[in-house]
C-alpha cells in the first residue's frame, strides 16, 4: 500500500476513535481495514458488542498492520485496551482470534494489553 494511503488511514482511524477509548462499527471503520460495513459486522462473534468488536479490530489493525508507527498511535492504543478491560467483555479469545481472520493479522490478546 501507498505510504501516504496508509498514513491517511491511520490518521481516519484515530480520528473515528471515541473520547472513551473506543470504536463504533460503521462504514467509516470498515473502510479503513478495507472491508464493507457488512463484512466486518458479519465477522462478529455472537457474544461480543459491536464496540468492544470495532475496538478489538482497531488494536489488531494497528498492531499487524501499523506496527512501524508505533510511536504515533501507542497512547491511542493503550486507552482503547484500558477501555476494552473496563468492559470485562465475554469472548475476548474468541474475538480477537476471528478479528485476526478478518484482518489477517497474527496478534494476541497479549500484545494488544488486553
Amino acid at each position: 500500500m501507498d505510504p501516504l494511503l496508509q498514513l491517511v488511514s491511520l490518521l481516519q482511524l484515530v480520528s473515528l476513535q471515541k473520547a472513551s477509548g473506543c470504536w463504533e462499527l460503521n462504514a467509516s471503520l470498515a473502510a479503513v481495514f478495507g472491508k464493507t460495513e457488512s463484512e466486518v459486522a458479519n465477522h462478529r462473534p455472537a457474544q461480543v458488542d459491536g464496540s468492544v468488536w470495532a475496538t478489538v479490530l482497531a488494536l489488531i489493525w494497528l498492531y499487524a498492520c501499523r506496527s512501524d508507527d508505533q510511536v504515533e498511535w501507542q497512547f491511542v492504543a493503550m486507552k482503547a485496551a484500558s477501555w476494552i478491560r473496563s468492559q470485562k467483555p465475554e469472548g475476548l479469545s474468541q474475538c480477537v482470534s476471528d478479528g485476526n481472520v478478518l484482518l489477517g493479522g497474527q496478534v494476541t490478546e497479549g500484545m494488544l494489553g488486553i
